[in-house]
């Protein structure tokens, strides 16, 4: 956390607005490319958010703190009650204040609202405060047996949450 970052006097998690597009895309982006690459799949869904994510059935959360797009996370449509939780980013400006879990927090509501009976979400055990999110937050490794392959390199790690009925 900067130490000269500012502290937002209050947060709003709200669905996503066209007028998002850049906020999200840009977000996303700055995590990216600190760690890793853009890859093909990211160029795609973050170029498009409407199309790839909100079209198919998906969601996208955006936190505002101070007026200004603060982070952003988003459910991607998988299968019959099945929602991957990606494109989750917290600005570095505003990291180490709790954005993230009320975001995901979010979108595990949003995610049950939407009649999701399982999340996953696949990372990398770079990203540690990320993972240590997910698993503080009921998310588990998901078995072998079950894994798929991902479109993404980066993909290192592959978490579920059941959600009650």
């Amino acid at each position: 956390m900067a130490a000269n970052a500012p502290q937002p006097s209050e947060v709003e998690i709200r669905p996503y607005q066209h007028r998002d597009a850049e906020a999200f895309r840009t977000l996303n982006e700055e995590w990216i490319v600190r760690y890793f690459h853009l890859e093909p799949k990211d160029q795609q869904v973050l170029g498009d958010p409407e199309t790839y994510i909100l079209k198919p059935g998906g969601a996208i959360l955006m936190a505002i703190a101070d007026g200004t797009a603060a982070g952003c996370c988003a459910l991607q449509f998988m299968s019959d009650q099945v929602y991957e939780v990606s494109k989750m980013a917290v600005s570095p400006r505003y990291q180490g204040r709790g954005i993230g879990k009320q975001l995901l927090l979010a979108t595990i509501e949003e995610g049950r609202r939407l009649g999701a009976r399982r999340l996953y979400i696949e990372t990398n055990d770079i990203l540690t405060p990320a993972v240590t999110l997910y698993t503080a937050c009921g998310f588990r490794p998901v078995p072998a047996d079950r894994l798929k392959p991902s479109p993404f390199a980066r993909a290192n790690v592959h978490l579920e949450l059941w959600l009650a009925s």
